[in-house]
């Protein structure tokens, strides 16, 4: 027999889904998450792809984060400045640049600030053509790691964001990537924080005002074409650990670009808060056992489950606990024998409940004794 027990909430939970009508933005792509619970706060045309602009240069890092961290190449490793480079990326192509000189030697250490903090499109055209032979095979390199990273629609024809009809990706994606740089490559984000790197003599500051306006704020990408308008990528983290990652693009100035960006930030770590509703391991059912050398089992959660909540919402969730009942022996610990349902305002989330011990199967005299007080009901 299937037991289904509701369980009283005792932290209040509500959907987030009005958010869009909480907010607005200039911008004409936004998109605001929490990283912990993947939950949306807010956004707008975030599924559509766009020209990210220097954004892209996300994945351009990433793909040096991963030849470092695979061993192909070291932070000593130096790299050589082609013509090509100079020319399309460097100090007379008008764009923004690391201000390298052709057939410059320049150490990867120093080329990821050139990228991170200068947005230097030479530094991304000599990334690519010493990692890859040229900046096209490059790109392709890129385009199919995304997809392997689940960026569906991310397509990259060059390594600096400059504008290509088919050189776009959607908020979304950039958001994943963010969170992918940050939770993978934990030895080099903090780059994304430092506010400037001068290299030949030059120095440049950060671009991400958000690194100058708000004490929380850590990384990531300004972005910036024509075609694309003003766009930024980034990500902050309260007093408290909780990060939101934020995507921005379409703005008409760098001044809507800093003001927007601090607006929706604050907005959200205001507007939201995470609760933990569910603990690892805590008991919620005791369950019958059939045939059990003891004759209860404790179900208890297989995992954390954390929520994003709206601050001072009074609704909350319906925390359901199903199992069968009387369960037969023997029972493994670990093993699942329940599902924990939280229903917030019909968006559902579940949780495994696994024994908390194992409990064996009782001998032949000890079936006998209970068929016996099946049949007498003792």
């Amino acid at each position: 027999m299937q037991k289904i027990i509701l369980l009283s909430a005792t932290i209040a939970l509500c959907a987030v889904s009005f958010s869009a009508n909480a907010f607005e933005t200039l911008a004409k792509h936004a998109l605001l998450i929490d990283a912990q619970t993947g939950t949306v706060l807010f956004e707008k045309e975030a599924d559509e792809p766009m020209p990210p602009a220097s954004m892209s240069k996300l994945m351009t890092a990433y793909m040096i984060f991963d030849a470092l961290k695979k061993g192909k190449i070291t932070m000593d490793t130096e790299f050589i400045t082609s013509e090509n480079a100079w020319r399309k990326g460097g100090a007379k192509s008008g764009s923004s640049t690391m201000f390298l000189n052709i057939n410059e030697k320049v150490k990867v250490h120093d080329l990821l600030r050139g990228i991170i903090v200068q947005s230097g499109n030479d530094a991304c055209i000599v990334a690519a053509e010493n990692l890859a032979g040229t900046e096209e095979a490059f790109a392709d390199l890129m385009t199919k790691k995304a997809k392997e990273l689940g960026l569906k629609t991310a397509t990259f024809k060059n390594a600096t964001g400059l504008p290509d009809p088919e050189h776009k990706m959607s908020p979304k994606d950039l958001a994943k990537l963010a969170q992918i740089l940050i939770e993978t490559f934990p030895e080099y984000y903090p780059i994304y924080s430092e506010k400037s790197f001068t290299h030949n003599g030059i120095k440049q500051g950060n671009r991400n005002p958000l690194l100058y306006t708000m004490s929380n704020a850590d990384g990531l990408k300004t972005g910036h074409t024509s075609e694309s308008g003003y766009g930024l990528t980034a990500s902050a983290k309260d007093a408290t650990g909780r990060r939101l990652i934020m995507v921005l693009n379409g703005l008409s100035s760098m001044k809507d670009r800093t003001s927007e960006s601090q607006k929706l930030m604050n907005w959200g770590f205001m507007s939201f808060e995470n609760k933990t509703l569910v603990t690892k391991n805590a008991v919620a059912a005791e369950i019958p056992v059939w045939l059990g050398t003891q004759k209860t089992v404790e179900a208890v959660a297989a995992k954390e489950y954390v929520a994003t909540l709206a601050k001072g919402s009074g609704s909350e969730p319906k925390i359901t606990v199903s199992y069968d009942s009387p369960i037969e022996a023997p029972v493994q610990k670990g093993q699942k024998i329940g599902v924990l349902t939280i229903d917030n305002q019909g968006k559902k989330e579940t949780v495994d409940l696994i024994a908390k011990e194992s409990v064996e199967r009782v001998g032949y005299f000890g079936k006998l004794k209970a068929l016996f007080s099946s049949f007498t009901g003792q």
